[in-house]
């Protein structure tokens, strides 16, 4: 591998275990760095790469890692709130899961700790996702929170009530390989 500076995207993706399309994203996103031809393609640095195995592994990362990713999901579905502990449990990743029913429980635990992500639904009782989101994206002390929608309403509906830009939004069913990749993403980045 010491000849072996950059990857493919493929090639990433093979060596990671995810599919093509979560490892694009990644890089698309600015999660994974990357370069790119005057073809067009990708060419992933070796060592990003490492980085995110290292993670997976449970490799500490640099000194100022800070710890494990602090995920907050508001989800008031029980259903689905045991599908994303099972299946984030199940990746082995340094992840400090949380759980909140509604908006206004999430604004609580948000207030307690800020989390590195929040993943929301935006139909939820009392207080919807819309109305969590807006009040938590006019704090700007809250900018570096990153937030995920993971939403079975109409795309027309969303953009009808209207999200702030920096908002990723996901159809359910819940695209598991696609936050996995973000979690490894951000994994990566607090080792550099």
């Amino acid at each position: 591998m010491a000849d072996i500076e950059y990857l493919s995207t493929r090639q990433a993706a093979v060596r990671l275990g995810l599919s093509l399309g979560t490892v694009q994203n990644m890089v698309e996103s600015g999660a994974l760095p990357a370069w790119k031809t005057s073809g067009g393609h990708r060419r992933i640095p070796v060592s990003a790469v490492e980085a995110l195995l290292n993670q997976r592994r449970g490799g500490s990362g640099t000194p100022d890692s800070g710890g494990p990713l602090d995920l907050l999901i508001a989800e008031d579905d029980p259903t689905l709130q045991l599908l994303y502990q099972m299946t984030i449990e199940d990746w082995h990743l340094p992840v400090k899961l949380r759980i909140a029913n509604n908006g206004f429980d999430s604004l609580l635990q948000v207030g307690q700790r800020v989390p590195d992500l929040l993943i929301a639904d935006l139909m939820m009782p009392g207080m919807d996702g819309f109305e969590m989101i807006r009040t938590l994206r006019s704090k700007p002390e809250l900018a570096r929170m990153s937030i995920i929608v993971v939403s079975a309403m109409d795309r027309a509906e969303i953009e009808k009530q209207g999200l702030p830009s920096d908002v990723t939004v996901f159809g359910k069913p819940i695209p598991f390989h696609e936050i996995k990749g973000y979690l490894l993403g951000n994994l990566a980045s607090r080792t550099r």
